[in-house]
């Protein structure tokens, strides 16, 4: 059994502190939060664990990995602290403020021979994995396009806006599936309830090959959307998060130039309406996932699926949307 200790139990907290006292190769020994309220909480659901409202406790025990999960401005000092204590580091997305603090704690990580993860909980979710896989299989063609949407009403957070919120999951998603990181990103968006925050934006992410994406992410909207639309050149998919049961289709439909014509007249293109067939998933809950590959890696060294350098990757694109949105949506260009 790995030991483990988690700092933060606010919003996500639990849910990972759940997952991990649930787990049979993982003995979750500490939890530490500045709030009585939740450590009174934690104490109650778990009386086998020891709760502390201070993390050097965290730092000193013999755990061997160590979740963050606090608000972002916090990672970057918690996570070098835990990395020089000889720990093992799973840190909640982003990983850092900036390009700059993520670049250190990988290369910290690295130096010390220690499992740098970021929380990108998603390349963990079944549907993603299946949208890879019919990606990867060839089965829709080359990709055009993706279409992410995000969106609900709330949670605004008190450290970054919603591009730092919300869209890392989609940047990481559109990264894992087209195994690349964009060349190119542009932002717009508006600032509605408080001031200087960014609560709604649209951002374009170009890839090679012409494939563009496109998210849409907002704090101040009226429904809960939770979708991915992919289109290729054969065929076309849909990841709808929300969906109960079927969550990943894919639609047999497409539109194709006719191979030749003599006059402009002829012209014209063949569109295709096949049928709509639901792809199975074997559903595992993708958190506990994401746990298991966390310890998995601190047992054999291995890299995890959601490492620290894609993790990086992720703060470097949200830094272009930031600048992008800053100087009114300017195409911003990559540096790798």
């Amino acid at each position: 059994m790995t030991k483990v200790g988690v700092i933060g139990a606010g919003y996500w907290g639990p849910n990972l502190i759940r997952n991990l006292h649930e787990i049979p190769q993982a003995e979750l020994c500490l939890v530490c939060d500045t709030r009585p309220e939740r450590r009174e909480h934690i104490q109650n659901l778990y009386p086998d664990v020891q709760v502390t409202s201070d993390y050097t406790q965290v730092l000193e025990s013999d755990v061997q990995g160590v979740v963050i999960a606090t608000p972002v401005s916090t990672h970057y000092r918690l996570a070098l602290d835990c990395l020089r204590a000889g720990k093992h580091v799973l840190i909640e997305k982003p990983l850092a403020l900036s390009s700059q603090q993520a670049g250190e704690i990988v290369e910290l990580g690295r130096a010390l021979g220690r499992v740098v993860m970021t929380g990108h909980t998603f390349l963990y979710n079944p549907a993603v994995t299946a949208l890879k896989q019919i990606i990867d299989s060839g089965e829709i063609g080359k990709v055009y396009y993706a279409n992410c949407t995000r969106v609900n009403l709330g949670l605004y957070q008190a450290d970054v806006n919603v591009v730092w919120d919300l869209a890392p999951h989609d940047v990481s998603i559109l990264m894992y599936l087209f195994g690349q990181a964009p060349v190119s990103v542009s932002a717009r968006g508006g600032m509605y309830v408080k001031p200087k925050v960014h609560d709604v934006a649209y951002l374009s992410l170009f890839f090679a090959d012409c494939v563009m994406a496109d998210i849409r992410v907002s704090w101040l909207d009226p429904n809960k959307i939770r979708r991915i639309t992919i289109v290729g050149s054969q065929k076309m998919l849909v990841y709808d998060d929300i969906e109960p049961h079927e969550k990943v289709k894919i639609y047999d439909k497409g539109v194709d130039v006719q191979p030749y014509t003599d006059t402009y007249e002829d012209f014209h293109l063949a569109y295709r309406y096949g049928e709509v067939t639901s792809f199975p998933l074997d559903w595992q809950e993708p958190l506990r996932l994401e746990c298991l590959d966390f310890l998995e890696c601190i047992a054999s060294g291995s890299k995890p699926r959601s490492n620290g350098d894609l993790g990086l990757q992720v703060v470097q694109v949200l830094e272009m949307a930031q600048h992008s949105l800053n100087n009114g949506g300017t195409k911003e260009a990559a540096l790798w």
